[in-house]
């Protein structure tokens, strides 16, 4: 395992039940459809991608000792990635996500992370005790690290000097989960990846487009953003440099792990030695075919 190829993604691990009907669908209507299950989370997601990209990555999460964690352990270890280290708990059942699309995007959608929240910091015993870093080393590589967690965890972690070697890309889970990642805006540390909806609820402002979405969070203390705005030019900004992508347009199949796979394919683009410029706009690029229903590999 090199070290450019080996990435510690920290967060969710579990099942997605995913319902999808093919047509316009708006909240209250019972519509035909396809209901599928499959490996989720977002910092599976990401893992997931990043082993189609040809990267290693590995999981810190935790998972039930139950039958649902057991199948998910057995599907991740076919699809590549490394759940040696998650944490097995017997008194917490492997979490759960439920989510509902249309044509028109996502309509609703409940995540139970209970367990993950409830596991807290025991999950990052490997970056201590010496499996990946110690307080005297420092794990040193790429981190994708998952709002999920609850914010008293972020929080320790923005500070913590177990991450003060690895360069950290953090996201969060949804909209709803945007406001845990203040640490990062007060400790100006790692790259965000958000949507203009997340940059706009951190920031407090109400930019129109990703740029000004971007700029917001700089000022709010961020070190580097990456801001996405669906359709719309998506952004890459720096105290120091700017660069912006616009996405294709395609007819979307699927919403699910759009911005999951999106930051999965810029990290891997970033350490495989593609610039800052192309990198953005191969992700963009890719989230789209993701979107439009195509593998990325």
């Amino acid at each position: 395992m090199t070290p450019n190829r080996h990435i510690l993604c920290i967060g969710s691990a579990l099942w997605d039940t995913i319902g999808r009907h093919e047509q316009v669908m708006e909240a209250g209507q019972d519509r035909p459809g396809r209901i599928r299950r499959v490996p989720g989370g977002v910092a599976l997601n990401i893992a997931m991608a990043l082993a189609r990209l040809g990267m290693a990555p590995q999981v810190l999460t935790v998972l039930g000792t139950d039958a649902e964690g057991d199948t998910l352990a057995a599907a991740c270890a076919r699809r590549g990635v490394d759940l040696a280290l998650a944490l097995r708990r017997a008194d917490l059942p492997t979490d759960a996500y439920m989510a509902v699309e249309g044509a028109n995007g996502l309509i609703a959608a409940i995540a139970d992370a209970h367990s993950l929240e409830a596991a807290g910091d025991a999950i990052l015993a490997p970056l201590e005790d010496g499996r990946l870093g110690s307080p005297a080393f420092p794990y040193g590589g790429t981190i994708a690290l998952d709002g999920n967690l609850t914010a008293a965890l972020l929080g320790v972690i923005a500070a913590s000097p177990l991450f003060a070697a690895a360069d950290l890309r953090i996201a969060p889970a949804s909209p709803g989960k945007a406001d845990r990642l203040t640490a990062f805006l007060a400790g100006g540390r790692g790259t965000l990846y958000v949507n203009r909806e997340e940059a706009n609820l951190l920031s407090g402002c109400n930019a129109p487009d990703a740029g000004g979405a971007a700029r917001a969070l700089l000022k709010a203390g961020a070190e580097r953003c990456i801001v996405t705005d669906g359709i719309g030019e998506a952004v890459d900004l720096s105290a120091t440099n700017c660069y912006r992508a616009t996405p294709p347009l395609v007819e979307p199949r699927r919403v699910t792990g759009a911005g999951d796979t999106l930051m999965a394919v810029h990290i891997a683009a970033e350490l495989q030695g593609m610039g800052r410029g192309e990198a953005l706009a191969h992700a963009t690029q890719s989230a789209a075919r993701y979107v439009a229903g195509e593998d990325i590999s």
